[in-house]
């Protein structure tokens, strides 16, 4: 028995079932109050709306290159497609109703906001599945025996491209990356709160009346009533308060936003979501910032080219070919694609590598030029360019003499 059939021999009799009873015989992607906790903090909180649509819009303008079939891939029946007909799936139309921009937004949105996305394929289109209504069922010989829709609808794993961001406890379902920030959120929620009811309730008492009768509970409260009415903290006023028995009130508290250090909590708070996201902070500030090309350039690298690295491995496995990120055409990469250029060239003209073989690593088709698969031999100042150990004028090969030359005597 090979090692590969050792390895699937004892993942279907013995780890299989072992992960199985770990995490169920249902998983389902985080779902329920956690889903509508993520959903409900980009709807309510700008930082984090913001920043999820930042990587959201960033990742779904990045275009996928296909090359080649990538042999020796287990291709289920009627999933290979011709090269041309797969580029213009994922990158123009991946069904008759969606534009490829929405299509990949609600893809990029799903895998932030819950840690996975769901795709299924009807053999002619691809079809948006939302994952927070996505359930997989687990077998105890296979990973997954198939993937229930809404509690009803049935899909084969072979009908499913299914995506899934990083997990430390799970192997079936990713994790939203505003997990790690929960708290962060929590407490901007219940900042948020309070200065909603800061400012309804008149926190901070505005009107002192004084007496020095003993007023009874109902005198006070409808002489209150009439004052709300008066001085009613949503149309500026401020809350008033009775003082009977002739007692004496001490100054009062100058309280605001500005001495509870809510500016630099909030800030603080806002910068834990953006990291967690993966967001450099500089990107959503104004004003001229000398270093933000570097900044977009780490936003890039380190978090929107392995977002979309997941979703195309996605398809690559489900497609059988060979897919990289399209970083040609995508403005922000420019610069370093400029410094692959120069890279190459040097490789090239240093007889490193052909023409063909540096555009290969650029994902550019290949040169029908003969010259193109050949090494080119780099110029030698001393000598010739085909061998360097020779020296001085290379012969004529004329009539004239054995090298064609004239002499001095001759030429007069």
């Amino acid at each position: 028995m090979g090692l590969f059939k050792q390895f699937q021999y004892y993942m279907k009799h013995r780890g299989q079932p072992g992960i199985q009873g770990l995490e169920g015989s249902s998983v389902e992607s985080d779902t329920g109050n956690a889903r509508f906790y993520y959903e409900n903090a980009y709807n309510s909180i700008e930082v984090a709306g913001r920043g999820v649509n930042l990587c959201v819009d960033s990742c779904s303008e990045i275009d996928i290159n296909i090359t080649q079939p990538l042999p020796g891939l287990p291709i289920h029946e009627g999933k290979r497609l011709r090269q041309k007909n797969l580029h213009n799936l994922l990158n123009f139309q991946p069904n008759n109703e969606e534009d490829v921009s929405s299509f990949r937004r609600q893809l990029y949105m799903d895998l932030l906001l819950t840690g996975n996305s769901y795709q299924y394929y009807d053999g002619l289109y691809l079809w948006h599945l939302p994952s927070k209504l996505v359930e997989q069922t687990t077998g105890k010989n296979t990973k997954i025996l198939n993937y229930k829709y809404n509690g009803n609808t049935i899909f084969q794993p072979e009908e499913i491209i299914h995506t899934k961001d990083n997990h430390s406890k799970s192997v079936y379902t990713g994790i939203s990356r505003l997990k790690s920030a929960s708290n962060s959120i929590r407490v901007l929620y219940r900042m948020l709160q309070f200065q909603e009811k800061f400012f309804e309730n008149g926190a901070i008492p505005g009107l002192i009346i004084s007496t020095p009768n003993i007023l009874s509970k109902r005198i006070k409260d409808k002489i209150l009533d009439d004052w709300r009415r008066i001085y009613n903290p949503s149309t500026g006023g401020k809350r008033p308060i009775i003082l009977d028995g002739d007692m004496k009130v001490n100054p009062l508290s100058q309280i605001s936003f500005k001495e509870l250090d809510f500016a630099a909590s909030v800030a603080h708070h806002e910068l834990k979501i953006l990291k967690a996201l993966g967001v450099p902070p500089v990107l959503l500030e104004s004003g001229n910032n000398a270093n933000i090309r570097p900044n977009i350039q780490l936003f890039y690298e380190l978090t929107v080219l392995p977002l979309t690295t997941k979703l195309i491995s996605s398809y690559e496995r489900f497609f059988g070919y060979d897919c990289e990120p399209e970083v040609v055409k995508v403005r922000a990469l420019r610069p370093e694609l400029r410094e692959a250029g120069a890279y190459y060239t040097g490789l090239v003209n240093g007889g490193i590598m052909t023409i063909n073989e540096a555009r290969a690593e650029l994902r550019l088709d290949p040169s029908s030029e003969k010259h193109a698969d050949e090494l080119r031999i780099p110029a030698n100042i001393a000598g010739s360019a085909g061998n360097p150990t020779e020296g001085g004028r290379p012969p004529d090969g004329g009539a004239d003499g054995e090298d064609g030359a004239k002499t001095p005597s001759e030429g007069k």
